[in-house]
């Protein structure tokens, strides 16, 4: 059964309550208001009505669809319930927040600066013979599983994790130094590995098929069994692609091979290479992020690949179009956004001021139309945006994303600018509400000295 809210008694000793009720935080009661919005709700007890046929009339009690949106805000750790919530639905309650700022005046929309930046997957570096020394462990881990499952000696499975640690640890001394010996011995060494993959992924293949044919004799749970062989569908054609992309490499010599996969857990992940002398190769997903008055980040998008940011100028000053129902007045960027195309289309699009630093050596016309006044007040107010960015990555962790899958990965980037937002908004009411309330101090104060004087 599914309530529109709830209110949760308090699970701590009445004494110790009546303590707790005392203490108050100048952000998070206006961020609780924000969240009581009736549509943002809405949306997200339509997603939860439709886990069952009945799921609105009967069975227990479930979580209020409030407490949900609470949980996503203030909760890192998330459940199967804050899984149900899309990507799509992540955006729409990004919408609507975007539409509360509006309606509460902190977010006009007459200005707007575009960036891009990287968020990481959960990944560790990938390597390949860690990709191939994780998938024999996941390989095996699930015939053990099915082997348990099974009448005994039906499925024989090889525990090859020592062997599986010596060789790493052999291509990880040999990778140390650049003689002729050691790339000898590293290559030797990636080829035991490569054996040994090869040797797991045969019999995990023969077991599946002896699976699906009705050749195993199962004694335990059919449920379990079945689960484990979509684990081995899912993983046998990424482990497979490790050992081509291994062996092109390393015996082939050729060290860009098309359709890399950097993890077998997180396939999504992706090279970004955004010219940091620091960390040249990023991995994970490049994150356009756009952002208007107050710290108001309007729109967000996961793109695909490391796609030059000269594309991602014209979809953000449409979709803040689509938001607001006009383009902005000023929108700014920095260098890497610039194109003449870019500059033209966004006049197209109704855009009154557009700041785009350009490329290389500039003419005299060029020249003078960057030292103008505005254009530099333009780029000045657009350097802003790096520390918005800064400011989601690390208080609100999105530096990293720790959920699982390209959909998680969305869902984490979407809740992180979400929860981001409702905080700037708090925070304008919070300036605003002290700001009256200190011009009605020094009017009471005024009077007081008027009527002394009088």
């Amino acid at each position: 059964m599914l309530f529109s809210t709830q209110h949760q008694p308090w699970l701590f000793y009445t004494p110790l309550a009546k303590q707790a009720a005392l203490l108050k935080d100048d952000l998070l009661e206006p961020v609780d208001q924000l969240l009581d919005d009736p549509l943002m709700v809405d949306l997200v007890r339509d997603c939860l009505a439709k886990r069952w046929p009945a799921s609105t009339r009967t069975g227990r009690p479930g979580i209020a669809p409030d407490r949900l949106l609470r949980c996503c805000v203030l909760i890192s750790a998330f459940s199967k319930l804050f899984a149900m919530l899309s990507p799509e639905l992540t955006q729409q309650i990004h919408y609507r927040v975007v539409g509360l700022a509006r309606e509460k005046g902190a977010a006009p929309g007459h200005k707007i600066r575009i960036d891009s930046t990287v968020v990481e997957s959960n990944v560790h570096y990938p390597s390949d013979s860690t990709l191939l020394g994780d998938g024999i462990r996941v390989l095996s881990r699930a015939l053990q599983r099915m082997a348990a499952q099974c009448q005994a000696g039906a499925v024989e499975v090889v525990n090859h994790g020592r062997a599986v640690k010596h060789r790493l640890l052999e291509i990880s001394r040999a990778a140390k130094s650049l003689t002729q010996t050691s790339r000898e011995r590293m290559q030797e060494s990636y080829g035991k590995l490569l054996g040994l993959t090869r040797g797991v992924v045969r019999e995990a293949r023969q077991t599946l098929q002896r699976w699906e044919s009705g050749g195993l004799r199962v004694v335990g749970n059919l449920v379990r069994m079945e689960a484990q062989a979509r684990q081995l569908r899912h993983f046998l054609p990424l482990v497979q692609k490790v050992m081509a992309q291994t062996e092109e490499r390393v015996f082939g010599g050729n060290h860009h091979v098309a359709g890399k996969v950097l993890s077998l857990f997180e396939p999504h992940t992706q090279v970004i290479r955004k010219g940091k002398a620091h960390k040249p190769n990023e991995f994970g997903r490049l994150v356009r992020i756009d952002e208007v008055e107050n710290g108001i980040v309007s729109g967000y998008e996961v793109l695909e690949g490391n796609t030059a940011d000269t594309n991602s100028f014209l979809p953000a000053l449409e979709q803040h179009k689509d938001i607001f129902g006009q383009a902005p007045r000023l929108a700014a960027a920095d260098r890497g956004f610039f194109s003449a195309e870019n500059e033209r289309k966004a006049e197209d699009l109704g855009v009154k001021k557009t700041a785009l630093p350009a490329r290389g050596r500039l003419s005299t016309t060029r020249a003078q139309h960057q030292k103008e006044r505005w254009f530099q007040r333009a780029l000045r107010w657009r350097a802003g945006e790096e520390a918005t960015i800064s400011h989601l990555k690390n208080p609100f962790s999105m530096w990293r994303a720790f959920y699982k899958g390209e959909r998680g990965f969305k869902r984490y980037v979407g809740w992180s600018v979400i929860t981001k937002n409702l905080f700037s908004i708090a925070r304008r009411q919070e300036r605003k509400k002290r700001a009256q309330e200190e011009r009605e101090c020094r009017r009471r104060l005024n009077l007081q000295l008027d009527g002394k004087n009088c």
